[in-house]
């Protein structure tokens, strides 16, 4: 038996577990895995057997990734083979200034959500912007387009050279011939 430790928020053990243990239960189900969570730490188990270690790992990506803000149904993306967890701290950026970090991922945010949005439908990636990190979930190509915009906000780019990157990135995405896509 293998076992895998990991702590996520306190406040975000509840949407692991899911309304009446639903998100656990799939979760165990798909991954092969048991799952023991400590809503008083925050800690998670997550055991698996000799056999299967890789589904221990999924399942470790899915409750990172609903612990650093996810829906449980974006999470779940994280069971396909192509999809990838990826976080960034904001605190590299800031220094641990409350206010330059607050600043920071108002950039990202955007007014309205604008800039996330954008983000999410240019690169066709899920951003969660939690705590002192960014989160995204995509495809290897599609997290690096994501991970550039991101990167270009945080180091002080403007808005409006962010979005043209995102719409060039997009079309050179979409003029290329996707052998994989049925």
């Amino acid at each position: 038996m293998r076992v895998r430790r990991l702590r996520i928020p306190k406040e975000r053990i509840g949407s692991v577990i899911g309304p009446d243990g639903e998100v656990k239960n799939r979760l165990e189900k798909e991954t092969e895995t048991e799952i023991d969570l400590d809503s008083e730490t925050g800690e998670v188990i997550v055991k698996s057997s000799e056999e299967k270690p890789l589904q221990a790992l999924a399942a470790c990506d899915i409750i990172k990734a609903v612990g650093r803000g996810f829906s449980p149904e974006h999470a779940f993306n994280l069971l396909d083979d192509d999809m990838y967890l990826e976080v960034i701290d904001i605190t590299r950026y800031t220094g641990g200034s409350e206010k330059a970090k607050s600043r920071l991922k108002g950039r990202v945010i955007g007014r309205g959500g604008r800039t996330r949005q954008a983000i999410e439908e240019n690169a066709e990636v899920f951003v969660s912007i939690y705590g002192k990190s960014i989160a995204i979930i995509g495809g290897p190509e599609r997290l690096q387009i994501a991970r550039e915009a991101i990167a270009m906000l945080l180091d002080g780019a403007p808005h409006s050279a962010v979005y043209k990157f995102l719409e060039q990135k997009r079309r050179e995405l979409k003029k290329r011939p996707d052998l994989w896509k049925k």
